[in-house]
This record gives C-alpha cells, structure tokens and sequence, in this order.
C-alpha cells in the first residue's frame, strides 16, 4: 500500500511530492513440486548415473598435434631400436650357437634314458637279483629271460629309429636347395638354443631407449621444491605440490607439461621462469633445452600457470634449414616474412609492416644473415624501395647495388655525409607522404596509414631502411653530427612505420655510446644472438627480458644463426634463423632488380650502378674495376692509400696488394688515368678519378643502363 504526504511550501516553492510504501507481510510462498535429481541421497541409481568429470581421451590423444609428434616419436624409437639390433647380430648369431650347443647335450642327456630303455631296466635288475637269490626257480629264470629280450628289442628299435631320423635329415639336407636348408638350420638351431637357455640368459640385449631426459611429476615437484618456487613440507610430508594440467608427456624430441603453482605459496609463473637455470640443474639438462613460457588467459591460463618442455638434447644445433625465400619467384611484404624454427621444429612467420626491427650480438654469429633475411623479403616484392648503408663496408651487403635507390658503403668521411644526405631524403619523403595521405579521403585512407592499394596507385612503395654497423657511423661522427642523426633516425623510426617506412638496425655493441638508448626502445621487434651476459642481452632485447626468460647469453658458440626474438612487452621465442648464404642473397638481388624493372620501380642508385647492370647483362667487368667502383661510389677521387685500404675491407685478399700492383692491374682492365695525382683536401698524391675507372666500362654497358 501506498502513501502520498502533501507537499511542503519552501521560500514559496512547492517540492516535489515524495510516496512512502508501505510494508505488508507477503503471502505464504507455495513452494514448487520438488523435482527427482539424480544425485539425491535417497536415489539408489545416483551413483551409477553420474557422469565422471574426467575426459574421455589420455593426455596425449587430446589434440592432433600431439597425436602426431608422440606417433612420430614412436616411429624415431622404433628406427632406433631396429638400428641397435642390427648392429648385433653377428654377436647374437654367436650366442644363438652356443645356446644350441648347451641344448644339444641337454637334449641328449635327456634322450638317453628314452634309447637306453631305462623304463625297462628297473625290472630287469630286480629279476636278476631275484634269479641269483633262488637259481632253482625257473619260472623266475623264464621271466627274467622275456624281460631282458624285450628291453634288448626296445633298446633296437628306438635306436633304429633315432638312426633312421638322423639318416633321413641327412639326405634331405643333401638334396634340399640353399633356401631350405636355412630353413632345416633354423628349425633345428632355434628349439635348441630355447632349450639351452639358463634362467637369467636371453638372446637379445636389453637396449636403453635414446631418451636423454626423462620426466615424472615427482621430478617436477623435486626440481621445483629444490629450486625455491615450492615450500619444503615437514617430516614425511613433502610439502605442497603442483597440479599437473597436462602431462608429463612426450612431444616431439622432447617432454611436455603444462602445470599450475600452488596457492598460498606466493609463487607466479614470472618467477618459474626467472629460475630458468636453477630448473635446468635440478633436471640434469642445459637451460637450453628448457623452454618455459607463461599461460596468459586467451590459452586458458592464469598468473601461476605455466608451460614447460624440455627438450631430449640441444634442439638448435644440426644442418641449417635453407629459407623459403630461395624458391620463391615474389613475395608480398604486407605478409609475414619467413624467419625460421623454434626448439620444437614450429615456423616463425615476423609481420614486419608498422613495425622497426633491431639486430644485437657478438660478431660472427649470424647477425647480418639474420638481418638480410627482412630484406631479402623485400627484394621480391617490386614495390619496396630499399635505403641501405653498412658501416662496416664489407661485402655482405655489396649485392644490393642491383637494387638499391640508396647504398651507403663504410663509415669514411665521404660515407658518413652521404649517410646523412640519404637520412635527409628520407625525412622529406616521409613528410611528403604524411602530406599526400592527409588528403586523400576516408574511403580510399580510412586509417592515415599506408595501404596496398594505395601504394600502387599513387606510386608510393613501401621503404626499407637497412643500416648495419650503427655504432661504426657513431663512432666516426662528431658530437653534433652525431646527434642529429641519432635524431634522424628516431623520427624515422617513431613516425614513419604509418608511412611505410621499414626500419632494420643492427649493431655489434648495443650499449648507451654506440647505440643510444632513445633510439633502441623505440624499436617494436628485437632480435639478438649470444651475447656475452644478461646485461648485454637486456641492452639488446630490453630492461628486465632475461629475468622474463628472453636471455641471449644461455647461446654458445655453436649456436649460429640463433637467437632470441622479442616481439612484444611478453612475448619472446628463441629462433632458429633460416639459412640464406651470400651467393643466394646476391641471386636475390638480381631477380629483385629484373622484377624492378619489369614494374618500373628500378630508381636512384640501381639505375646508374655500372657494376650492378653488368652483372644483370652478363658482361665481363674485371674484379679490381668492379670493386675499385665499388668503393668510390661515394666520391670523385680517391688516394691510392685511401682506395687499398678500402679494398682491403671490402675483401681481405687485397691485404697484399700494393701501388704497383693495383695500377698494374687496373691497366690490364682498360683504366687510363688522365692523371696520377689527385688533389683531396689540400692534399696532393697519387691516386684515381671515378671518371677515369667508369670510361673502362664497356660503352654498349653504359647506353644500357
């Protein structure tokens, strides 16, 4: 029931009316036909009606994936065990032998009872002494007399017979062809050797199957416990435990397990990984061979759950895997570049667009491979113009002259500005580009952003900017200069992914001098091989990774060509990289520059590079001219010291070469110089022009380009 009260008058205004309800007990609630449920105490049938909740299927049979690599690790065992054998069989066709020997004499032992009548003999015996107890009987005498003829017949026949036996088989080896006389042996020797075996003795060994690592949820809890992330129990207790969610089980050449931390603990799956080393010594494995990961929430998982593998032995050594990319007649960039394999044998794909990439690592471990793999992605795709400078100089880059708009070689003072010219036009491209998108409409930009049909209407390719060997164009700049670029780069790296702007740096040294740290956290995807700590590896993948379990410095020396990617703030997988030699990428490049040509994006350098069209046309250019052109793309004139030292760094086979030597073999080419000395910086010596070295190039060449 309700009740109004009047409305009370406040400085002449009326307020609002307000309504009180008033409470009345309810009705008596008729409470609803109670319903049978199965799990009633008072049903007979509950027990035996409720479903189990457990699945149907083992561990190990819940998904293809695992079906497959426990069927494929059945087959590895199997060839395994077949291989062991083999390899025995003279020493268990020796052991079969013996074995028929011992039961030889066991069976003849015991056949010897059967031809001697033994059965008979007792009787014999004791008629015969009865005999000489009472000579006079002869009935006895008679008896006796009968027994004795029919043990002497027995005795007769059974000899025959065995005789006989022996006669037959003879013949009948005799007469048998090869094949079958195997067979007789066969028949003969296996009843044999089964007869002459002793309790403990077998014909074949016992082989221990090729598992390096074994795995038990026991082994678990123990290397855990020991490892500080569970409580140690008290007395015969051993203390909380993990709840297994799946396995332990194997997977592929190693075992997997996926498990959830205690609660009351205080343990997260952050610190399971952080213990990655400690886990490898309590399992007897090197952390290589352990792969941790945390369960987020879109698998299932939660801030205890985690997914471990360890693995049978190093799963990142073994030939190379050749890349994809080598068969491939284009490829687009807009999708996932083929990068390699991670421990399990899984491909990594790296979406490369809106993104920047950096390399890290000790020299000569792969790192420029690693790198040239991004670029050679782009080099089947027409619409990538490419930006490329190497600090070092040398020649793992050199073939993308076929290709290149902008090739900067080494870190010299001439380099260095052409480095600088090369960052300036791209800073203007950029901005033209952010121009030309801000106008064009939703309907063909909906986001501001690059897009594919975008970049062939307008023209626009995507850019990759490659430099290599940063910390060698630092180390060669003033502070100024330094500066400035390092600016330049950041606003490319920050700004111009929107644009299509692919950035890809890589650097030996990755520390606060060489390569600053503005520049490097502004890079979305890392990329290191072996380092020499973890504060090397987190210089390179980001503060706090190898706490997170992304740490470079678990690699040795033998891992080439493997490191550990980061792709986001936590997610990391240590990859395998495919393999993709020099003599490849340079056959890379020049099917880039025919597909360039044949799209009508061969631009900038590429177009006037002599060295590059000859290699593309098939003429004949001598090496010391090619490489000389090589090394003086940069300038005009060049000392004869300044030109044998870059020769040198570009191939180290020029370390032996001198003035003489090199005029004497760039004559052999055609080279004419007009003059001798050559005046650089006030500075007058021997040494070459750029023009004198291009008029040895072959006319028909130069109208080709």
């Amino acid at each position: 029931m309700t009740e109004t009260l009047p409305s009370p008058v406040v400085n002449g205004h009326a307020k609002p009316r307000v309504s009180l309800i008033k409470w009345e007990p309810e009705p008596d609630i008729v409470e609803a036909p109670e319903v049978e449920a199965v799990d009633r105490a008072d049903n007979p049938l509950a027990d035996w009606l409720t479903v189990p909740d457990v699945p149907v299927l083992p561990v190990w049979a819940r998904s293809w994936k695992s079906v497959t690599a426990n069927v494929a690790a059945l087959g590895r065992l199997t060839v395994w065990h077949c291989k062991y054998h083999a390899l025995r069989i003279p020493k268990y066709a020796f052991r079969m032998a013996w074995l028929a020997v011992k039961g030889a004499w066991r069976a003849a032992r015991g056949l010897w009872p059967t031809l001697a009548a033994s059965d008979r003999s007792a009787a014999v015996k004791a008629l015969r002494a009865q005999t000489k107890a009472s000579p006079e009987d002869v009935d006895l005498a008679v008896r006796f007399a009968l027994l004795h003829r029919e043990r002497t017949v027995a005795r007769r026949w059974r000899w025959g017979a065995a005789a006989t036996a022996v006669a037959a088989t003879a013949v009948g080896w005799e007469l048998a062809p090869t094949l079958l006389q195997a067979g007789m042996a066969a028949a003969a020797v296996v009843p044999l050797a089964y007869l002459g075996r002793g309790e403990d003795a077998q014909l074949l060994d016992n082989p221990t199957p090729p598992l390096r690592v074994d795995m038990t949820a026991q082994q678990l809890n123990d290397a855990l416990r020991a490892a500080g992330l569970l409580k140690q129990g008290k007395g015969d207790d051993d203390g909380p435990r993990v709840t297994c969610v799946m396995g332990p089980v194997r997977d592929g050449r190693g075992w997997s397990v996926i498990f959830d931390l205690p609660k009351g603990g205080g343990k997260t799956a952050a610190d399971v990984l952080a213990k990655r080393t400690t886990l490898a010594a309590e399992l007897g494995v090197d952390e290589i061979q352990v792969i941790a990961s945390r369960v987020r929430a879109a698998g299932g998982g939660h801030a205890g759950r985690v997914s471990l593998w360890v693995a049978d032995d190093d799963p990142y050594l073994g030939d190379p895997v050749p890349s994809p990319l080598v068969n491939a007649e284009t490829f687009s960039v807009w999708d996932p570049i083929p990068f390699g394999q991670d421990a399990r044998g899984t491909r990594i794909t790296v979406p490369i667009m809106w993104q920047s990439l950096f390399f890290g690592g000790l020299p000569r471990r792969g790192k420029t491979f690693t790198q040239r793999l991004m670029t050679a992605a782009g080099l089947l795709d027409p619409f990538v113009r490419h930006y490329v400078a190497d600090g070092k100089g040398g020649a793992d880059w050199m073939p993308m002259k076929a290709v290149a708009h902008r090739l900067v070689m080494g870190a010299e003072d001439d380099a260095v500005e052409a480095l600088k010219a090369m960052l300036k036009e791209l800073l203007t491209e950029m901005e033209r580009r952010f121009v030309l998108l801000r106008g064009l409409p939703v309907s063909v930009c909906p986001e501001g952003k690059l897009t594919p049909g975008i970049v062939e209407k307008y023209n626009l390719p995507v850019i990759f900017v490659t430099i290599d060997e940063l910390q060698e164009y630092f180390t060669a700049m003033e502070k100024d200069d330094r500066d400035q670029v390092i600016n330049d780069l950041c606003r490319i790296a920050r700004r111009g992914p929107a644009a299509g702007f692919i950035s890809n740096f890589a650097s030996q040294r990755p520390d606060a001098e060489s390569v600053p740290t503005k520049l490097r956290e502004i890079i979305t995807l890392r990329y290191s091989t072996q380092v020499v700590d973890q504060t090397s590896s987190d210089m390179i993948l980001g503060k706090g990774k190898a706490a997170q379990g992304a740490d470079a410095s678990v690699l040795s020396e033998e891992h080439k060509g493997t490191g550990v990617l980061v792709t986001g703030p936590a997610s990391f997988v240590t990859v395998r990289a495919d393999f993709l030699d020099g003599p490849a990428f340079a056959e890379l490049c020049q099917r880039g520059r025919a597909l360039r040509q044949k799209a009508g994006q061969l631009s900038g350098d590429a177009v006037a590079d002599v060295t590059a069209a000859a290699d593309q046309a098939g003429f004949s250019i001598a090496a010391v001219l090619s490489d000389c052109l090589t090394v003086m793309r940069h300038t005009a004139r060049l000392h004869t010291v300044d030109l044998l030292q870059r020769l040198e760094n570009l191939d180290p086979e020029y370390g032996d070469w001198d003035a003489e030597r090199l005029a004497r073999e760039l004559e052999a080419a055609g080279v004419k110089r007009t003059t001798k000395q050559v005046n650089i910086g006030g500075k007058n010596l021997a040494g070459y022009r750029r023009e004198d070295l291009e008029a040895a190039v072959p006319p028909e060449l130069l109208d080709a380009r």
